[in-house]
C-alpha cells in the first residue's frame, strides 16, 4: 500500500474574502487575474473616493461586471466603507436587496486610501448595533494608527484598544479580522464563534526578514507589515489545521511598480495571479493538503452564510510552474508577488 503523497487534488471552486481590483484601466488590467481561479470575492471599498452608499456600490459593481472577460462567472461581493458618518437606512437598504455582503472599518489612517476612516468609535456604535440585528459582517483593517505604538505592535494593541471593547459592547456583531499576522491575533479569533479571521497567502510565505534583509524589497511590503518568524509559523498552523475559524482573503494589491518602487512606496502584495499554487505548495509542504478546500473553499462561505461553490478546480503537482513577473495594466506595469521558493502546482 502506496503512502505517497497525491499529485493531483480537486477542490471546490475558491473564493477570495479580500480582494483590492481598484478602477479604470487597472481594474481591467488586473480582474482577469482573479477571474481565472476565483468564483467569487470580497471587494474592498477604499477607492477614492469611496464606497460609501448602496449608490455608490451599486455602480462599482457595474464597473467590475463590465470589466470581466468574456465568458467569466465572476461574482463581485460588494462591501461599504464605514465612516462617523455612514447612514443606517441606506446600508440596510443596500444589504436587505443583497447588494452588499460587508461593511469594512479601517482606523484613519491604517493603510493604503484609509483616510476617510474611524477616529472615534463611539460615533458608529448605531451602525454596528444595526448590522448585529441583521446579521451583516464587519470586517476590521486590525491596526491602531498611534504614532507611538511600533508597527509591529500594532495588530495586538487594536485587538486590546478597539476590537475586544467593540465585542463586548455589541456581541451579536459578526466580525472577520482581515489578514491577520500575528500568533496573537490567531489566538484571539479562537474566542467566539461570531468572530474569524482571513490570512494572507503572502504572510504564509513571508517574515520581516523577506523585507529587510540584503536590501529593501518594496514588493514585500504590506499593510499589516510581515512580522516575525514565529509568527508566520503561527498563520500556518492556523490556515493549514482546517479550524472553521480562518479562511483566505489574500489582500491582493496592486499598485503599479513607479508607485511600490518610490520613496514612499505603497503598501500592498499582488497575489492574485499564483496565489492558488502558493497555497498548494505551502499546504503541501506541511502536510495539510486535505485542509486546503476548507481553507480556500469552504470555511468563508460558511461563515458569510453563502453557499460553497457547485464548480471545481483542479491542482496537479508537476514540473517547476512559471508565472509572469508582471502584469501589463493601461495604468502601468504590476510586478507578482514571488514567493521566493519554486512552485509545483498548477491549476486547471
Amino acid at each position: 500500500m502506496s503512502n505517497a503523497a497525491p499529485t493531483t487534488l480537486t477542490i471546490r471552486q475558491p473564493d477570495d474574502w479580500h480582494l483590492h481590483l481598484r478602477d479604470g484601466e487597472m481594474l481591467k488590467g488586473i480582474l482577469p487575474e482573479t477571474t481565472r481561479h476565483f468564483a467569487r470575492a470580497i471587494i474592498m471599498p477604499n477607492l477614492v473616493p469611496p464606497v460609501l452608499t448602496g449608490a455608490d456600490a451599486a455602480a462599482y459593481r457595474d464597473r467590475i461586471l463590465a470589466a470581466k472577460p468574456d465568458g467569466s462567472k465572476f461574482q463581485p461581493l460588494m462591501t461599504l466603507y464605514l465612516t462617523e458618518d455612514t447612514d443606517i437606512r441606506d446600508l440596510r437598504a443596500a444589504y436587505e436587496v443583497g447588494l452588499i455582503k460587508a461593511v469594512k472599518l479601517y482606523p484613519a489612517g491604517a493603510t493604503t486610501n484609509s483616510a476617510s476612516g474611524v477616529k472615534d468609535f463611539t460615533k458608529v456604535k448605531r451602525v454596528l448595533e444595526n448590522m448585529a440585528q441583521i446579521g451583516l459582517p464587519l470586517c476590521v483593517h486590525g491596526e491602531v494608527t498611534d504614532p507611538e505604538i511600533d508597527i509591529f505592535d500594532r495588530e495586538a494593541a487594536f485587538i486590546d484598544r478597539i476590537l475586544d471593547p467593540i465585542r463586548r459592547d455589541v456581541p451579536e456583531l459578526k466580525v472577520v479580522m482581515e489578514h491577520i499576522t500575528t500568533l496573537v491575533a490567531a489566538d484571539y479569533v479562537r474566542t467566539s464563534a461570531n468572530l474569524a479571521a482571513t490570512i494572507t497567502t503572502h504572510h504564509l510565505v513571508i517574515n520581516r526578514n523577506h523585507i529587510l534583509v540584503g536590501g529593501i524589497k518594496p514588493h514585500y511590503y504590506c499593510l499589516p507589515v510581515a512580522k516575525r518568524e514565529e509568527h508566520r509559523l503561527a498563520l500556518r498552523r492556523a490556515a493549514t489545521s482546517g479550524d472553521a475559524s480562518f479562511f483566505l482573503g489574500t489582500d491582493s494589491a496592486p499598485h503599479i511598480d513607479a508607485l511600490k518602487e518610490h520613496a514612499c512606496g505603497c503598501a500592498g502584495c499582488f497575489t492574485a495571479t499564483n496565489t492558488m499554487s502558493i497555497l498548494a505548495e505551502v499546504f503541501d509542504q506541511d502536510g495539510a493538503l486535505e485542509n486546503l478546500e476548507r481553507f480556500a473553499s469552504l470555511n468563508g462561505p460558511a461563515f458569510y452564510g453563502l453557499p460553497a461553490n457547485d464548480t471545481r478546480i483542479t491542482l496537479t503537482k508537476g514540473a517547476e510552474v512559471k508565472y509572469p513577473e508582471k502584469i501589463e495594466t493601461g495604468a502601468g506595469p504590476v510586478t507578482v508577488f514571488d514567493p521566493a521558493m519554486p512552485l509545483h502546482w498548477s491549476v486547471s
